[in-house]
């Protein structure tokens, strides 16, 4: 499955930068991944190429 440069944009706007991480709230990760019609561990899979934390995960999803 191809990610689109879109969907990478999104998760990377969605993102909060503190300190110079880049966090993204669980909730927010699988809302986009709904919205994007993508899997949440395609999400995680972009995060973790970007260093993007998940934080909150609140159903063991992201890790």
């Amino acid at each position: 499955m191809e990610i689109s440069q879109r969907l990478i944009t999104a998760i990377k706007a969605a993102a909060e930068v503190t300190e110079g991480k880049s966090a993204l709230a669980c909730a927010t990760a699988l809302k986009l991944a709904e919205q994007h019609q993508v899997s949440p561990q395609v999400i995680g899979r972009i995060c973790n190429e970007h260093d993007i934390k998940i934080k909150g995960c609140q159903l063991g999803c992201f890790k």
